[in-house]
């Protein structure tokens, strides 16, 4: 995905394309360029943290995640130096992308690199939650089966995969299509606006319902598979404390990486829910963002889509700060913020002469 903070346009768009990039003064062109510039040092950041890190570990089990988080940020940094750059210069030259684009090849580029960067980030993000879970609840296949290597072989895979499917467009199974208000280009969901034929093709629905369909499963796969790797540590960590074996240790261990895993899917499900759903939406209602430069009454339904594609654009700036970067800066300030304000409660009455008496004292 990519930054799609164009401007909107109401009535305007409606009539006509070129009226939803003419207005373009009502949002700066330094909010998608902030976007774009954020997402690159997020993502590079988290590059060279995975990479001093990698070089670090002997550890086969922390090779293989870092591994992935690496593949991770790499794709989401690629997808945005392919797409950003298009989205700010027609949002600049406040001209039709059809002007820009008259034989529609930049369209389908756009919209295959959108495909391929957007779902290879959802099925990565699954992969990395089946490796967490194998990695806890069966270590010692995981350590005799999980080689760099089969981490790599799965992640290669997981890329080639995702381009295939997007060139389908290109082999005439779906359609990439610009989309409203006219500064970008995504999977048509149904027939173009001046199209009053309520029969669609067949392959263009299709295409789409597969795209939302496997977005889906990704977030489900990785939504079970994090609940069950947080069972694991729970229930690891009580059998810890009941032999008193490093239980403070595997407390904090345990609350970190619970917290972690809470807030990846609360980022994963706020940023691609909307967007998959009203896909699917979309499709069952037989309706396309196309629509809203011709129809009247599609503002509501052609305002949301656009959010959600916002809000599935802020997944690439959030992945390297949820994976990563916040892992052990947030969550380690957080306790100790908790701890200063602890130890602040039991100075102060201190310096006020006051006596903290314990229970037993009364």
């Amino acid at each position: 995905m990519t930054s799609m903070w164009a401007p909107e346009h109401s009535a305007e768009a409606h009539s006509n394309l070129s009226s939803a990039t003419d207005d373009c003064g009502s949002v700066s062109v330094a909010f998608p360029i902030t976007m774009m510039v954020t997402g690159f040092v997020g993502n590079a950041l988290a590059m060279l943290l995975v990479s001093r890190s990698y070089r670090r570990r002997e550890s086969k089990r922390k090779k293989s995640f870092l591994l992935c988080i690496g593949w991770l940020a790499l794709t989401d940094l690629v997808g945005q130096l392919l797409t950003s750059p298009v989205v700010i210069l027609v949002y600049m030259s406040q001209r039709r992308w059809e002007q820009l684009d008259p034989s529609g090849r930049l369209c389908t580029f756009f919209g295959l690199t959108m495909t391929v960067f957007g779902l290879s980030s959802l099925l990565v993000a699954s992969a990395m939650a089946v490796e967490r879970a194998l990695a806890i609840r069966a270590p010692h296949w995981y350590a005799s089966h999980m080689k760099t290597r089969a981490t790599r072989a799965v992640l290669l895979g997981v890329w080639l995969s995702v381009l295939a499917f997007a060139l389908l467009p290109v082999l005439g199974v779906g359609r990439y299509s610009v989309q409203w208000p006219g500064t970008w280009c995504f999977i048509s969901t149904g027939p173009a606006g001046n199209e009053t034929d309520p029969a669609r093709e067949p392959g263009s629905v299709a295409f789409a319902s597969a795209f939302a369909c496997l977005g889906l499963l990704a977030l489900v796969v990785t939504f079970a598979c994090n609940l069950a790797t947080i069972k694991a540590l729970v229930s690891r960590c009580r059998a810890k404390a009941a032999a008193s074996q490093s239980s403070a240790q595997w407390g904090r261990i345990t609350t970190e990486t619970a917290i972690q895993l809470m807030g990846i899917m609360c980022v994963l499900s706020v940023c691609w829910s909307p967007l998959l759903i009203m896909m699917l939406k979309m499709i069952f209602n037989q309706m396309s963002v196309e629509q809203c430069k011709t129809q009247m009454g599609k503002e509501k339904e052609c305002n949301s889509f656009l959010i959600a594609v916002r809000l599935a654009s802020l997944n690439q700036i959030l992945d390297p700060w949820v994976y990563l970067l916040l892992r052990k800066i947030l969550l380690r300030k957080f306790c100790q913020m908790m701890n200063n304000l602890k130890w602040t409660f039991i100075a102060v009455p201190a310096s006020l002469g006051l006596r903290i008496s314990s229970p037993r004292e009364g």
